[in-house]
């Protein structure tokens, strides 16, 4: 586990009764991630990840790391929740999402997968391959990351 605030307030979250103190805690420092969110390991929310919105129906993985003003979710949100074809947003493991990057997905699911970076204010429509770098509006695949 980390060493910062945020890190123990995420750790919080697989117990019960304390858990909706690290939702709540978590919302008042700007960071909207609900608790049906299924977090596969360490999360880093990097510089506190404020202003980042995460849909219910998220998975991430470990390692995964979230700068500020991040939203991950629905791309039809003029559809009514119940009528749309959207089903879930997977984020794998040692992804990077930068900073304002949307990801976002219309029907079925979207998987960003392993080790793939989404540049600063992306948005991302599409799912993606390992170890990609994503770019522009919409997001482009713009090259690969070599670990």
């Amino acid at each position: 586990m980390g060493k910062d605030i945020y890190s123990l307030l995420l750790s919080m979250r697989k117990y019960p009764f304390v858990n909706k103190v690290s939702y709540y805690t978590l919302k008042v420092l700007g960071v909207e991630m609900p608790l049906s969110v299924e977090l596969k390991g360490k999360l880093i929310l990097e510089h506190g990840a404020v202003g980042t919105v995460v849909h219910s129906k998220t998975s991430i993985g470990n390692n995964v790391k979230i700068y500020s003003n991040v939203t991950i979710g629905r791309a039809d949100i003029y559809v009514p929740a119940e009528m749309s074809k959207f089903e879930k947003v997977i984020i794998e493991d040692e992804v990077i999402l930068g900073s304002g990057c949307k990801v976002l997905c219309k029907e079925g699911v979207l998987q960003v997968a392993k080790g793939t970076v989404v540049g600063a204010n992306a948005v991302l429509l599409q799912s993606t391959g390992e170890n990609e770098i994503w770019a522009g509006i919409p997001a482009r695949r713009v090259g690969f990351r070599t670990l």
